[in-house]
């Protein structure tokens, strides 16, 4: 048998074992492998109320935005307190880690929030950065949110764990809440910037806060609305200065975008709103 006559036969031959093999055993190429589909985030629309207009001197709540708003109850009280070193690494890497008491809850909660920009309203764009990064539809752990503010988009994922406490407004030690924080913290954070990175960053952490929020329920247009209000401390450090967010919340595009004009020109038309986004969180990062 020649030398080509030679290799036809031993083709022939793997050939017919291998239909063998797959006839017996069901064996077959293993499937491609797909990459997760892009996150599909909810929306929050935030509005900054001008303090002067929409506050009494005691810091609640004017008449006048009550009755807008339909606002009949008394505020929810919360305390407020971000985590990250005197140098905002954390921040500086698109994290932030918040510490919440809320007055009627019987936990504290911890939230571990990453941030990507939304650049020229390019959404999608945002969604395929953060899939790179890891945060895709198929990670239940982080909640996928666009915040919307007056000018611009965010893009945020943020995993928030539970630790049972008493109820009431009362934080525990700035070294305890720290010690919590650590113990909880996500992988996607640990590792943002190499192993172990971002337990080594809490860890050289303190508290900017805490801020004791006062958040009022209302509605507009049929959809709910919160009112909060933020006595962030002043530049100057001898006093606070309040900051006052509308905002409401919808899983659908669409409503957020109709809503959310609606609001704008009803803020506009009583002279309420500020034409600026809400830099809340930086704020508080810087002056605490």
């Amino acid at each position: 048998m020649n030398t080509q006559m030679s290799r036809k036969f031993v083709r022939s031959i793997t050939a017919a074992a291998l239909s063998t093999v797959v006839l017996f055993t069901g064996w077959s190429a293993p499937p491609e492998a797909h990459a997760a589909a892009n996150a599909v985030p909810s929306y929050e629309v935030k509005f900054l109320l001008d303090s002067n207009d929409v506050l009494n001197a005691d810091g609640t709540l004017k008449g006048a935005v009550n009755s807008a708003f339909s606002v009949a109850s008394s505020p929810e009280r919360q305390l407020v307190e971000y985590f990250d070193t005197d140098s905002l690494d954390l921040n500086g890497e698109g994290w932030n880690a918040r510490f919440r008491k809320k007055e009627s809850k019987s936990n504290y909660e911890l939230t571990y929030k990453k941030r990507f920009a939304v650049e020229n309203g390019k959404l999608d764009d945002a969604l395929t950065a953060a899939n790179a990064a890891g945060f895709d539809a198929s990670d239940d752990n982080y909640e996928a949110e666009v915040d919307w503010g007056y000018g611009k988009q965010t893009l945020s994922f943020s995993n928030t764990k539970k630790v049972d406490a008493s109820k009431g407004l009362v934080l525990p030690s700035e070294s305890e809440a720290l010690k919590l924080l650590v113990s909880s913290i996500p992988g996607k954070l640990d590792k943002a910037v190499s192993k172990g990175w971002g337990t080594k960053m809490l860890k050289a952490s303190y508290a900017h806060g805490p801020v004791q929020v006062s958040k009022y329920a209302g509605t507009f247009d049929g959809q709910e609305v919160d009112i909060e209000v933020w006595p962030i401390r002043s530049a100057s450090g001898t006093g606070t200065e309040p900051l006052v967010e509308i905002s409401f919340k919808t899983d659908d595009y669409a409503v957020a975008s109709a809503e959310r004009a609606k609001l704008m020109d009803k803020l506009d038309g009583e002279g309420w709103l500020i034409h600026a986004d809400s830099l809340k969180t930086n704020l508080i990062l810087e002056r605490y």
